[in-house]
């Protein structure tokens, strides 16, 4: 296999190429940085039959091509592209390059990302810079950079795949002290090493509760708030700080639907969660309540204007017999079934029976019947 340089307009796309016969290929991934460096990995060519010297056909490398193409419709001209020159005419050889081409490679880890992006840093390379030349957001570079925060052995674990990235991401969130305590526990046999959420309980000392659970203001917040990249928020390490706060922005709340003229506002057990078919929405005007549910998380929700279903029950029965009548009073009753249960399955049986006698004078409806219930069975 040969290399040279090919002008880009002496290119063309090949039927062997497996991605002809598609739309424009996606290439926002790869323009940032051919627009400042060009193209460094050479395409694979091959010449066409019958055709000028200069003059060849991609077989593998036409979003580079692409995204050259743009570049230059920008101004930006790296000159000739480099190409690596197939045998012309063997259309096996040609299909099996397009493919291993784009199938036989391995993105770099996280790892090897992020010491490249030290590398540049330490060059001069500012975060935004190393994001325009990759074509990645700030954001990406940052959350990679922050594995800088790891210790040198976690790393080497992360790479090593004894870890996921779940894991690696949490313990960036650790001081040097934490990530050597959680080692020692990973080489101790008879010790477990946390991971997922329970690391991230661990870490934080309880329950990992967002900033963004808070009802209050994090700037009245004193303590130290764990910033994380990777999930784009951060966490308190003092949660009897967070909660003695929360508990007055909870309170203050309370008070506020009370002033707006709410009956009644109900504080559910901490984790106990609302359930809404135990409840039935009412309006204020009806006498509806507020619940509070809390969660253990710190997160708090107001589910306003309801009742549970004994004090929907009740309230039905009050206003029915303020109305007067004995059929709204009935109404307003629990609603109980007209027959009892064997007595509703008899008369099932008599519906049954007579839709047998109907079908008699259907038997192509019947067989069909038939094969449903076979398949999907039959109460009766």
């Amino acid at each position: 296999m040969k290399l040279a340089h090919y002008d880009s307009h002496k290119l063309s796309l090949s039927k062997t190429n497996m991605r002809h016969s598609r739309k424009r290929p996606d290439v926002s991934d790869i323009l940032p940085s051919i627009k400042a460096r060009g193209v460094l990995v050479p395409l694979i060519v091959r010449p066409i039959l019958g055709g000028a010297e200069d003059v060849a056909e991609i077989v593998a490398g036409y979003r580079r091509w692409t995204a050259d193409a743009l570049a230059r419709s920008e101004g930006i001209d790296h000159g000739p592209l480099p190409c690596a020159i197939l045998e012309p005419g063997d259309d096996a050889a040609a299909i099996e390059a397009s493919l291993l081409e784009n199938i036989a490679r391995l993105d770099p880890d996280e790892v090897a990302q992020w010491g490249t992006f030290v590398r540049l840093t330490k060059e001069g390379r500012t975060i935004e810079q190393i994001g325009q030349t990759f074509g990645l957001t700030d954001l990406y570079v940052r959350r990679i950079l922050a594995l800088g925060n790891l210790h040198p052995r976690i790393r080497e674990v992360y790479r090593a795949g004894e870890i996921d990235a779940r894991a690696a991401r949490h313990l960036t969130l650790a001081s040097k002290t934490q990530q050597k305590d959680w080692l020692a526990l990973l080489d101790d046999a008879d010790s477990y090493a946390p991971t997922g959420s329970h690391l991230r309980a661990w870490l934080l000392g309880g329950a990992a509760i967002s900033t963004r659970a808070a009802l209050f203001p994090l700037d009245d917040y004193k303590g130290r708030i764990v910033t994380d990249l990777f999930g784009e928020n951060g966490y308190f390490a003092d949660a009897d700080a967070f909660w003695a706060m929360q508990n007055e922005a909870i309170a203050a709340k309370i008070d506020a639907y009370r002033a707006e003229g709410w009956c009644d506002v109900e504080l559910l057990e901490p984790g106990d969660h609302f359930h809404s078919y135990e409840y039935e929405k009412t309006p204020k005007t009806k006498g509806g309540k507020i619940f509070v549910s809390l969660r253990h998380n710190g997160e708090v929700e107001f589910h306003e204007g309801w009742l549970s279903g004994k004090e929907a029950r009740k309230a039905r029965a009050q206003t029915a017999q303020a109305a007067g009548t004995e059929g709204d009073s009935e109404a307003a009753r629990t609603g109980r079934p007209e027959t009892t249960s064997v007595l509703q399955r008899y008369v099932d049986l008599h519906r049954h029976a007579a839709v047998r006698a109907v079908l008699l004078d259907f038997p192509g409806v019947a067989l069909r019947l038939m094969v449903a219930h076979a398949i999907a069975g039959s109460t009766l």
